[in-house]
């Protein structure tokens, strides 16, 4: 096993990651290395899965976007989460990157080109030592604050 590997899975086995999923924020769905898929939870019920790229864990920081597990593709559009004109909209932006990476701080392709985040939101700039659970918390908070709305393709 690849040291990224064993150290993200030893992220995975530590009491933080356990309690987010035992608080039902998240789960983990799948891990298909260099691929982590973890899916979070909205204020709505709705799960979002996020699928990773967890090259070089715990130094460089992962990136990740909304993924389709059943297409195995981005997630569509339409089925990403809407924000009513907040941070969520800017986080969750189909424009970046094409869909693979939010627009966080704590992802490896968005923190590129941005080195003023890391004097304007340094709480939010990626942490070793915190791992997985520093992305997962931020995305867990944007799904669950007043700015969320459903997707425009979700069902009535």
């Amino acid at each position: 096993m690849a040291p990224d590997e064993k150290a993200l899975r030893a992220h995975l086995a530590k009491a933080p990651f356990r309690a987010g999923a035992a608080d039902g924020r998240w789960r983990l769905i799948d891990i298909a290395w260099l691929l982590v898929f973890i899916a979070v939870t909205a204020k709505d019920g709705r799960e979002y899965v996020l699928r990773f790229n967890a090259s070089g864990f715990p130094a460089a920081p992962p990136t990740a976007g909304p993924w389709d597990m059943t297409a195995n593709a981005v997630l569509a559009f339409d089925l990403w989460p809407r924000s009513k004109g907040g941070r969520l909209g800017a986080v969750f932006n189909p424009n970046w990157k094409g869909g693979t990476a939010l627009y966080l701080p704590c992802d490896r392709e968005s923190i590129a080109g941005h080195d003023n985040w890391r004097h304007e939101l340094p709480s939010k700039i990626w942490r070793p030592a915190a791992g997985i659970n520093q992305y997962l918390e931020l995305v867990h908070e944007l799904l669950n604050c007043a700015d969320y709305c459903a997707p425009l393709g979700a069902a009535a």
